[in-house]
């Protein structure tokens, strides 16, 4: 359920809300996205949590481009007021034809009893009627009992509120009795009448047993309870008092100082690698996601709202589309998402903290999407040319549309512009991944990583010694799968065995039986397809190729190569042919190229969404 926790309600729609996209119908996420059918149709709430109802406005000119069945609304009510400070306004969304079949299926409360869905269905479809009686049907059956505390009025009491959304609302409360005696506290009530179909019973659910597994990060929000009655479920959760980061953002007229967007983005990254490494993808981050603890201008900033969160495992993609509009990523509009998704939010976020204005923008939301799928952000209008060159480069491996090409969360707080040798580099979910694939690559592949492992500059190296640091080897500088084991065992918490993110330890199986120096671990940790990103990335390829000539390059035949790659040997010699050298019958420095990263039928440039 989304958060509507620390935001004023207001009175009416703003002319300058944000847009959210919801859950759509089936797509195949290797084919643009097909529009929905034309409607004059008004947006209906369909986010949770939201603080904003439906208004109508005017009909888009596009065709909307992302996938059969989303569904667009306003974002919470204080998500977009006050856009004077911004360079470019923040307008209204237009409306969008919500598919009433794929939508009731999931929020069946946004049937035509409610009055947020017109019923367009009366002259086409003939069953509008028939499946709301279904979801009433349906939800007269539910079972509402989450087994939380009931005792809620004994243990807290209520005071004013502060925010309100479709599902329900959020006050300020104090607490009676216990470690939480006259503290001040934060109280989600979700209504149980709302919760009209199992999927948002269960969203209840995922939403407090993340909040609950997640406990312990210092930019957390803080969970402590959850109780239930006959009508309500409340979720009793840390004050914070000082505000949005949207609020601080336009309090100094739409953008912050290099110096301090640094100390702003760090908290972020650090919450956000946090999450990753248990399993967590955030979905929704954008500055209305994060509140300060207190008005004071060095108070931390806590992330809220995990209404949108899932659980992820460590291969796993995701396809529905959730998330606001502005801060979506290429691929979620493609339905084939993972972790990824947050890093480009936080690029946006970083790019309107540094210039005061959208990297993507649009008056419709089809023009959105089409922007994030299709434009580059601009860095020549002022202030860019005034910004320096590394804030400029990270910013970029951020909002990179092709997601294997951009940083982590933890790498992100390594690049030079954040680097910081003071500063604890936490562990990196992405090491477990990478090694886990080196270990199962041919002796081909690994000697073809360990020559790029030599030609990495000092810069790329300082992430992987401090990951590797974090392993803590043995006297003798190597780590085994113990080292593994125990450094996730200590970093996880509830959410971690939730997401099954200790099953990757199985895969790593070959591990419980050698040793691995740094010098391995270095070849067996690298992403290819993030050094490719780097400006620099020729030359490195270059060097690399250069070690790999004398320390493993050799005789291959087109059908052995083949085989290296899992092509079919109908399309190797037409595809692989010219990998091999000629003159002597080894790889050549473009096939060497697309084999250390594993490109067969497609061409060497990355795959852009």
């Amino acid at each position: 359920m989304g958060q509507c926790y620390g935001k004023t309600a207001p009175t009416a729609a703003s002319d300058n809300d944000v847009v959210t996209i919801s859950v759509s119908g089936d797509h195949n996420p290797s084919q643009p996205p097909p529009p929905p059918p034309p409607s004059s149709s008004t947006p209906s709430q369909v986010r949770h949590g939201s603080t904003t109802p439906a208004r109508p406005s005017n009909p888009s000119p596009w065709a909307s481009p992302y996938p059969h069945g989303v569904g667009v609304s306003p974002s919470p009510g204080r998500a977009t007021p006050r856009r004077k400070f911004f360079r470019r306004p923040f307008p209204p969304p237009s409306p969008a034809k919500h598919i009433k079949a794929s939508l009731a299926k999931r929020f069946a409360y946004m049937s035509p009893k409610h009055g947020t869905i017109p019923e367009e269905g009366r002259e086409g479809d003939g069953g509008g009627g028939a499946a709301a009686a279904a979801a009433e049907a349906e939800a007269q059956q539910l079972d509402k009992s989450f087994g939380y505390n009931k005792n809620f009025g004994a243990k807290y009491e209520l005071g004013k509120e502060v925010g309100r959304g479709h599902f329900g609302h959020t006050c300020s409360a104090k607490g009676r009795k216990g470690d939480l005696k006259d503290q001040l506290l934060a109280v989600k009530i979700i209504s149980k009448a709302k919760m009209t179909t199992a999927i948002s019973i269960e969203d209840v659910r995922r939403e407090v047993k993340i909040l609950k597994a997640l406990s312990g990060h210092k930019h957390l929000v803080k969970f402590y309870d959850a109780c239930e009655d006959a009508n309500n479920v409340y979720i009793v959760m840390e004050l914070c008092e000082g505000g949005e980061l949207l609020d601080r953002i336009l309090s100094r007229g739409g953008r912050y100082s290099e110096e301090d967007a640094k100390v702003i983005v760090v908290q972020i990254l650090s919450v956000v690698a946090f999450c990753h490494l248990q399993g967590v993808v955030h979905r929704d981050l954008k500055p209305e996601n994060f509140l300060f603890t207190s008005r004071s201008e060095d108070a931390d900033m806590k992330l809220i709202d995990f209404g949108l969160s899932d659980f992820i495992r460590p291969e796993e993609r995701l396809n529905d589309i959730v998330g606001s509009a502005y801060y979506v990523a290429p691929e979620v509009l493609h339905r084939s998402y993972s972790l990824e998704a947050d890093i480009w939010s936080i690029g946006v976020i970083t790019y309107i903290l540094l210039c005061g204005s959208r990297p993507f923008w649009a008056r419709t939301e089809s023009g959105i999407f089409r922007a994030v799928l299709r434009a580059d952000p601009n860095f020549e209008d002022l202030p860019w040319p005034s910004v320096s060159r590394e804030a400029k480069d990270f910013v970029k491996r951020l909002l990179n549309k092709d997601y294997r090409k951009r940083m982590t969360a933890v790498q992100a707080l390594t690049h030079p512009w954040l680097r910081d040798e003071s500063r604890p580099i936490p562990l990196d979910i992405l090491i477990f991944k990478l090694v886990k694939l080196y270990l199962h690559a041919t002796p081909l592949k690994r000697t073809a990583l360990k020559a790029l492992s030599k030609a990495l500059t000092e810069g790329e190296l300082v992430y992987l010694r401090a990951q590797f640091q974090l392993l803590e080897p043995n006297k003798d500088g190597f780590v085994s799968l113990d080292n593994f084991r125990r450094v996730l065992e200590r970093n996880g918490t509830d959410a971690t065995k939730e997401s099954r993110v200790p099953e990757i330890l199985k895969a790593m199986e070959p591990l419980a039986y050698r040793r691995m120096g740094f010098e391995e671990f270095c070849a067996a940790a690298i992403s290819v397809h993030q050094l490719e990103a780097l400006e620099g990335w020729e030359q490195i390829a270059s060097d690399a190729f250069d070690h790999f000539e004398r320390e493993g390059n050799r005789v291959i035949s087109v059908e052995e190569l083949a085989r290296e790659l899992n092509v079919h040997p109908s399309a190797a010699h037409l595809n692989l042919k010219d990998w091999i050298r000629n003159s002597d019958g080894k790889l050549n420095l473009l096939g060497y190229t697309r084999f250390l990263h594993g490109v067969t039928l497609r061409s060497s440039h990355a795959r852009q969404h």
